[in-house]
């Protein structure tokens, strides 16, 4: 699940807190999540970014378990250096290309989601970023993009494994345009 809306943009804010609109989307996907698990036990993952610990919150007290904060799901860093101001440029030019175009520390960053992801084999949500999401999917069709979906804030994308053991993407969150786009 994508986190809810930020307090702050990538141009302006390393770590936003969400905003009101974002803890009010964060409670209602709460809700959707409960159905969807009705009455299965789940583990909880959020990405270390607290926009991502604040939309899992309501999901974990109404669940009453606890949160696994692991950093395999977390945001596609920016390069090192670059300016605050010029964040959201890099990021708008990298997300209309491919994983192929970028450096090897991408890659790797993308590939660490993928692996982190395949691995588990439990009922899971974990609440996550755009552009991780985003490398998943891909990884389910073989698509190099880095956009595939504009997953909107709290979107919720399903996977599920068949009997050999294989994701297959059940639901894709809805989309919508979003900031970097």
């Amino acid at each position: 699940m994508r986190h809810g809306r930020a307090s702050a943009g990538w141009d302006t804010a390393l770590d936003p807190a969400l905003d009101d609109l974002g803890r009010n989307q964060a409670n209602d996907a709460a809700r959707k999540l409960d159905q969807i698990f009705a009455g299965n036990e789940v583990e909880i993952i959020s990405s270390p970014l607290l926009r991502c610990q604040q939309t899992a919150d309501a999901f974990v007290k109404l669940r009453a378990l606890p949160l696994r904060v692991c950093v395999e799901v977390t945001e596609i860093p920016s390069p090192s250096g670059l300016a605050m101001a010029e964040r959201v440029v890099w990021l708008r030019e990298v997300t209309q290309g491919k994983w192929s175009d970028l450096d090897q520390n991408y890659i790797d960053f993308k590939n660490q989601i993928i692996e982190f992801i395949s691995a588990i084999e439990r009922d899971t949500v974990i609440f996550s970023h755009f552009i991780a999401i985003n490398a998943v999917i891909g990884a389910l069709f073989n698509d190099d993009r880095l956009v595939i979906r504009s997953l909107d804030n709290c979107s919720i994308t399903v996977l599920e494994r068949d009997a050999a053991g294989n994701l297959r993407l059940v639901q894709s969150g809805h989309e919508a345009d979003t900031l970097i786009r």
